[in-house]
Parts: C-alpha cells; sequence; structure tokens
C-alpha cells in the first residue's frame, strides 16, 4: 500500500524552478530519502505533502498523502503526521515535559493520556532524566532528540524528518537511527532528507537523488550503487601524484574525475588500483570500496551549486 503518491508535481517562485516534474511513491513502513545538493528541492517537496507550500496547479499534477490531496486536506493530513524540520524551533523558556504538554494541547489528547504518552516518548528518546531541565540547558543532540518526540506527540503514522541528523556527533546519529529503525518496525512510514550519505545508505529503503528539483535516480542504495559505480576508488591527493598513473589508469580502463586538487579513479579491478598504487608514496593516495557519496557526487556533480 502506497502512502504516498507524487505525480509530476512541480513548484515555481520568481526566478527559481525548485521542483520539475517530480514522480514517486512511498510505500507503508518504509523509510524513503530524498537527497541532493543544497538548492535541489528537497524541502520544497517536504513541505508540499502536508500543506506548508503549495504545488504549481497549472500543470497535471497530484500528491496523495493517505489518500489525502494537501491542497484540500491539510488538517487531515497533518493530523496523521509528524514533522521533524530542520531547524528545532522548540520553546527555550520552557522545560522539556512542557515542551511536549504543549504541543499535545494542539492536538487535543486529553491531559491523562497525553501525560503518559510524554513519558513513554522521553523514555524513548531517552530523555527521562531531563524532564524537568529548560530546553536552554540542553546539547544539541538531546534538543534534536526532543523535536523528534514532539513529532511523535499524536503518534503518527508518517514521519517527515528534514535533515533529522545534522550537526550532530556519531553517538547521537546512531541513536536517532535506532529510533527511527523502531518506529518502522511498528508500521511507522518515513520520509527524511539528508546530506549524510551513510545516514541514507544505512536506513533508507529507498531513495531519490535530485539536483535543480530533477529526479536524477531513484531506487534501493545498495543496489543503485552497484549498478551506477564502479566498486574501487583510488584517491589521489594532489595532480602531481596523480600524473605518474594517469596513463596507466586510463590505458586500463579506470575512470577518472579530476574535478578538485584530489583526483578520484574508479575501476572494478582491484588489482590495477592496487598495481596503480603501489607507485605513489604513502600519504599520496587512499584505497577504497566505493560509496554512496562516490554515486552522489557522479550524478549531480563535484561543482557547487549558487546556493551552496
Amino acid at each position: 500500500m502506497n502512502v504516498i503518491e507524487v505525480k509530476h508535481v512541480s513548484k515555481n517562485y520568481p526566478g527559481i524552478k525548485a521542483v520539475d516534474s517530480l514522480s514517486f511513491e512511498v510505500e507503508q513502513s518504509e523509510c524513503f530519502g530524498l537527497l541532493g545538493p543544497n538548492g535541489a528541492g528537497k524541502t520544497t517537496m517536504m513541505k508540499m505533502l502536508y500543506g506548508k507550500a503549495t504545488r504549481d496547479q497549472e500543470c497535471e499534477c497530484a500528491i496523495s498523502v493517505f489518500g489525502y490531496d494537501p491542497l484540500h486536506h491539510e488538517l487531515e493530513i497533518k493530523s496523521l503526521c509528524g514533522v521533524v524540520p530542520q531547524d528545532n524551533n522548540l520553546d527555550e523558556e520552557l522545560n522539556v515535559w512542557d515542551n511536549l504538554a504543549v504541543f499535545s494541547k494542539f492536538y487535543g489528547i486529553p491531559k491523562r493520556e497525553a501525560s503518559k504518552r510524554i513519558g513513554e516518548l522521553l523514555e524513548f528518546m531517552e530523555l527521562s532524566d531531563r524532564k524537568k531541565a529548560k530546553v536552554s540547558e540542553l546539547s544539541g543532540g538531546m534538543k534534536r532528540r526532543l523535536t523528534i518526540a514532539r513529532a511523535l506527540i499524536n503518534n503518527p503514522r508518517l514521519l517527515i524528518l528534514d535533515e533529522p541528523t545534522t550537526g550532530l556527533d556519531p553517538q547521537v546519529r546512531h541513536l536517532i537511527w535506532e529510533k527511527l529503525r523502531n518506529l518502522m518496525k511498528n508500521g511507522v512510514t518515513v520520509v527524511l532528507t539528508t546530506h549524510y550519505m551513510e545516514e541514507a545508505f544505512q536506513i533508507c529503503d529507498r531513495i531519490i537523488i535530485m539536483d535543480k528539483g530533477v529526479k536524477v535516480i531513484e531506487g534501493k542504495p545498495s543496489e543503485l550503487l552497484n549498478n551506477n559505480v564502479e566498486r574501487y576508488v583510488l584517491e589521489v591527493m594532489t595532480p602531481e601524484a596523480s600524473a605518474k598513473i594517469q596513463t596507466e589508469a586510463l590505458q586500463n580502463g579506470a575512470r577518472m574525475d579530476d574535478t578538485l586538487s584530489v583526483v578520484f579513479y574508479y575501476s572494478g579491478s582491484l588489482d590495477l588500483l592496487k598495481r596503480m598504487s603501489e607507485k605513489l608514496a604513502p600519504g599520496d593516495y587512499m584505497l577504497r570500496q566505493s560509496n554512496l557519496e562516490d554515486l552522489f557526487l557522479k550524478t549531480t556533480g563535484r561543482a557547487l551549486n549558487d546556493e551552496q
């Protein structure tokens, strides 16, 4: 069953095409990721799902979230969703418990039920011992966990997260990944944007990579990686070191990317890259398996967009 269906959706601002005829579907209980450079249209697309932004209507396009169109049923969709924006936007003067209590009133949750739910969420996000602390006293990771707990106060069937772990240390990031996996096991559908390729690879069942509002590629992370990028990468730290092996690399079919000062050689042959690396000094290179970041850079380019 599809929780979300997006068909040929576009969004234009004056002088900017933020989203360009984008289509995708999200199934129940899966994690779906929107990836792309700054300015790719990820956040705009997320906002259109829950009605904060409206799609262009002069085209034949449609959005369905649980069968509702956000143009006409924004409140129905919001009642079924939890949203975690890029910024935590918590009330700094209230304590942890009261931030959740105030939000529960927006959903008309009875006080006794809200109290039980808040206690469960604080335990789930490992914040129970900070329930009386003011938000201003929390670390960045704690604030992010509290923002996610707030988005879960109405027991949503769909959780929308915009860059949920940006700026957090690895321990907190892994904790949040674990919590999201637990939610999906319990039937919650997750849609997120992220700049962390490892995050997308770890928790997303499927991803879209966008660039300048357009879908570039879509699929399961592991399958996209296997089908679109050579398996091994030799990173050469300077053009001078790269010059020692460039001819051999190209003659043997390696793909070279020298957009930046670091030169990347891609190949399906580990033996070839090992042989090339033996001609380089220690510290001049790194030999590794390709990853989702390589796919991202291959599909969107290494040059910065104007917005970045």
